[in-house]
């Protein structure tokens, strides 16, 4: 029975994808293509929770073991699942956020021509996340990992009538294709020094090795594997691709940024945190780029004019706080993050979706404005996670990101510093956001006005439910040692329930600088945007330092230059001279035996005392070869 269930948990999406691919609308009409993904996806999250309950009460792991995968000299592996307490953490928030996001694309995307496909796509990405975070080893982590990539390309490019978005899901697909040939390496490495993937197996051998050539191989293992954190969770200098999959539907966004992909890499390192512990240079790495990166997408996101954009580069600088946090080994905090940034980016990009929805497609802040009136519950949804991805104080972002700036503080004030920079300015652009559409005079056309409407029942339910989280769900582990998320996560993550707290005083003093770092950066924008009603200038009229951050540093231009233009002039050349090279020595060989064949077909005339002459000419060659030579 707990075999059955835990395939039903992992196929469940996935065979709500066969039945949207294979019958589709034709058959099915508008409204059960979304029914039923639903419904796939919303058993997926019932069954999670039934072993999530389990597992509160027995504490026991439940491993399924399906078949013997690889058989290779000393090498073995198994297509196996687990389910702990991570696993299942995890499963929770991407089927529970996931099937949300799915009741709310029935709404926003009702009329689309091309719905049963949009959810085919939905389900398959679900069931390839589920894959990569249940699977018992890095090759089923695999799977599920380039799964992910696969559907992401899918669906950023799902509108594919506009070649930019095309072009987006490119870009998406081949970075993550350089992340991808990091994580592959990290896993070769792993299989040459230990024999195995397993994560129980791998611990056990790190734990009883005393070979120097592992503690060599190692650090080169934990990087190739940090190389592909990189791309699937966007850091630097792989990020450049997530801002740009905001080209797909806007519940796509959500289902990137909030619970899916994104946290991919986060989970992978957790997932192997005995390794990343014996590297110490990596982890120290890791801090260093995951704080960069914080501060480098914040400072880009407070001159964006489209709501998509900013909260894209919200995403890249929260992926770098949960970075930072990986990399000064508290683990059990990137997860808490993890689970409180999923509820806030969820329900503010799809706020925002349901502004885009009200606006007709319109994206750009500066024809926004004084939306709040005719927009009660998005204005209060979006309000409520602003509140929260700000850090303001009893909201759930606030505890997840005090609890990273106080683990920074501790270990190095150098990044605590960059941290504290960067969540600065998470909340002046959150309610530059925030302010630029619902407050003021609304700044659209006529036509757009006539048109405000709030958003039907599919799209607001979904909003109240993540606003409720991102209010509440802090309460999983608050301060002082009153963290119910260490305790549960202690038998993955030894130590953190029993490790030594910061002082009390420390403890405050944090608390009290994020409070009021949160603040400042709320002021800052109520004193720019609603005191002194200033709106974003228009793009040819941007100048000085403004401009290099509205164009995000040139980042997107020095990549196109140095890599590129010289691989598209690499192809044009090889088009022109190797490949036509290639060409004209098999056609000229085609030719000379074109040529030489009227002359050939001569000899074949018929006769047979013509034909043992050259018996007898071919018989007499091989004897004096075999006997003479």
């Amino acid at each position: 029975m707990e075999t059955i269930l835990v395939l039903l948990l992992l196929l469940s999406p996935f065979i709500g994808f066969l039945i949207n691919l294979l019958v589709g609308k034709r058959f099915l009409g508008r409204t059960l293509p979304g029914i039923i993904a639903t419904t796939a996806v919303f058993i997926s999250f019932v069954i999670s929770l039934i072993f999530f309950i389990r597992i509160l009460s027995t504490g026991e792991a439940i491993r399924v073991d399906l078949f013997q995968w690889i058989s290779l000299n000393e090498f073995t592996t198994d297509l196996s699942f687990t389910l702990d307490q991570l696993s299942l953490i995890w499963l929770l928030f991407v089927t529970g956020i996931g099937a949300l996001i799915h009741i709310y694309s029935t709404g926003y995307m009702h009329d689309d021509r091309n719905i049963d496909r949009y959810f085919a796509y939905l389900n398959l990405f679900i069931f390839f996340m589920t894959i990569l975070v249940a699977g018992s080893n890095l090759l089923v982590m695999f799977i599920g990992w380039e799964g992910v990539g696969l559907c992401s390309y899918l669906l950023i490019g799902f509108w594919s009538r506009n070649h930019e978005n095309n072009n987006a899901a490119k870009k998406a697909f081949i970075m993550n294709r350089i992340g991808d040939l990091g994580f592959l390496i990290g896993i070769f490495t792993l299989a040459y020094l230990f024999k195995t993937v397993d994560y129980d197996t791998l611990k056990t051998a790190v734990s009883t090795t005393s070979n120097p050539e592992v503690s060599a191989l190692l650090g080169v293992a934990t990087f190739a594997l940090f190389i592909g954190a990189t791309g699937k969770s966007a850091q630097i200098p792989l990020y450049t691709w997530l801002p740009d999959a905001m080209a797909g539907p806007t519940p796509v966004s959500a289902l990137i940024h909030a619970a899916t992909m994104v946290t991919a890499g986060i989970f992978m390192v957790t997932r192997l945190n005995f390794l990343f512990d014996l590297t110490p240079d990596i982890q120290t790495l890791i801090a260093i780029v995951g704080a960069i990166t914080a501060l480098f997408a914040a400072s880009i996101a407070i001159a964006q004019t489209d709501i998509k954009k900013v909260l894209a580069y919200s995403t890249v600088s929260q992926l770098g706080l949960m970075f930072l946090a990986l990399g000064l080994g508290a683990y059990h905090i990137a997860v808490f993050h993890v689970i409180t940034h999923a509820f806030f980016k969820a329900c503010l990009f799809l706020g925002s979706g349901s502004v885009i929805h009200a606006m007709g497609g319109e994206q750009d802040m500066r024809k926004m404005g004084g939306l709040k009136g005719s927009m009660r519950t998005t204005y209060l949804t979006f309000l409520i996670s602003t509140l929260s991805i700000s850090g303001i104080p009893i909201f759930a972002g606030f505890f997840s990101k005090d609890e990273i700036m106080l683990t920074a503080f501790e270990h190095n004030k150098i990044l605590w510093v960059i941290a504290a920079l960067a969540s600065l300015l998470t909340a002046f652009y959150m309610f530059r956001v925030l302010y630029l559409t619902f407050f003021k005079e609304f700044r659209g056309t006529e036509e757009q006005k006539k048109h405000l409407h709030e958003s039907p029942k599919s799209m607001t339910t979904p909003l109240t439910i993540l606003a409720f989280l991102a209010f509440a769900g802090g309460a999983i582990s608050l301060p002082f040692g009153l963290s119910w998320l260490n305790g549960y996560l202690e038998p993955v993550l030894p130590g953190i329930a029993t490790a030594d707290h910061p002082s009390l005083g420390t403890q405050i003093t944090t608390m009290v600088i994020s409070t009021i770092i949160a603040f400042i950066g709320l002021g800052l924008a109520y004193n720019k945007y609603i005191k002194k009603s200033e709106t974003p200038e228009e793009d040819n009229k941007i100048t000085g330092f403004a401009k290099v951050l509205y164009k995000k540093y040139y980042i997107d231009e020095i990549y196109n230059a140095l890599f590129v233009k010289p691989l598209y002039s690499l192809a044009d050349f090889f088009d022109k001279y190797i490949e036509q090279g290639i060409k004209a020595i098999f056609k000229g060989g085609g030719s000379l035996v074109e040529s030489l064949s009227p002359s050939a077909k001569k000899l074949q005339n018929g006769s047979l005392g013509f034909y043992l002459f050259f018996f007898v000419l071919g018989f007499s060659a091989l004897i004096i070869c075999l006997f003479l030579v």
